[in-house]
């Protein structure tokens, strides 16, 4: 009995879940979804890039087109749509491949390994892009957290040191921490994720690891900002000191009062 009542909470905990995704668009939709600028950008390069290819390709079936219209002296309705089918073949064919590769733990690792911040940051937003249809969820909300704090943490790696200790820890952090924590969590068979075990669910787990995650980022971003911070009170400690406050400037940009006339 008590079995069959654990099964029962089991099927509607998923049953629960599932209607939760189908609510938020569904897994597609999830799939599909940036979750931040730099996955975006990659994106933005691989369709432009189709479009390239599809560009010339209708133009060298034109150019061919007209050759062989001015040797055969006209192609006809046929040679027409014969032309006409080979560009939407063509179109069709140009975008839909190459797909978009998903980036591997492999690439991960070769982003800590070159030092390439963008490519690291961007690749990680793809990888957990593509992460979320196995995710429960909440983890998939902190998951569209993750991506906006790795574009702004990838801003601030870009002109700093990369030898700094926390440039060093979020690439381990961001590359090997992150994603270890996500495959192991993907290992667990699916109706196992909801049990309890060890005073938590593999779902409340994997969840509350990504939190930390998201907040030891937070850490890191604002470590990395005091320096800029201290860069710009110095900067407006010296203007004041140089030019004055904002009360003297105020003072000097007004005009002075017209003097009274003697009567």
């Amino acid at each position: 009995m008590a079995r069959e009542a654990h099964d029962s909470d089991r099927i509607l905990s998923a049953a629960s879940q599932s209607l939760t995704v189908q609510r938020a668009g569904g897994r597609r939709k999830a799939v599909s979804k940036s979750i931040g600028q730099r996955s975006a950008d990659i994106k933005i390069k691989h369709w432009m890039a189709k479009l390239k290819r599809i560009v010339l390709s209708i133009g060298a079936i034109v150019i061919a087109a007209m050759v062989a219209g001015l040797v055969l002296d006209g192609i006809g309705f046929i040679g027409v749509m014969v032309t006409l089918l080979a560009m939407i073949a063509a179109v069709v064919a140009l975008a839909t491949f190459p797909r978009i590769k998903a980036p591997t733990r492999a690439d991960l690792q070769k982003g800590l390994s070159k030092g390439d911040v963008r490519q690291l940051v961007g690749n990680t937003e793809m990888w957990l892009e593509h992460q979320r249809p196995a995710l429960p969820p909440p983890a998939v909300d902190v998951v569209d957290r993750l991506g906006v704090q790795l574009d702004a943490l990838g801003l601030q790696l870009e002109t700093v040191d990369q030898s700094h200790p926390a440039a060093r820890e979020v690439r381990k952090l961001v590359g090997e921490h992150l994603p270890e924590m996500v495959d192991s969590y993907r290992k667990v068979p699916a109706h196992l994720r909801n049990e309890q075990r060890g005073g938590a669910s593999p779902d409340e787990q994997v969840t509350q690891g990504l939190e930390k995650i998201s907040l030891e980022i937070d850490s890191v971003t604002r470590q990395l900002a005091d320096g800029a911070l201290d860069d710009l009170a110095i900067k407006h400690r010296y203007l004041d000191y140089r030019y004055g406050g904002t009360e003297q400037l105020a003072g000097a940009n007004e005009s002075p009062a017209p003097a009274k006339e003697i009567e």
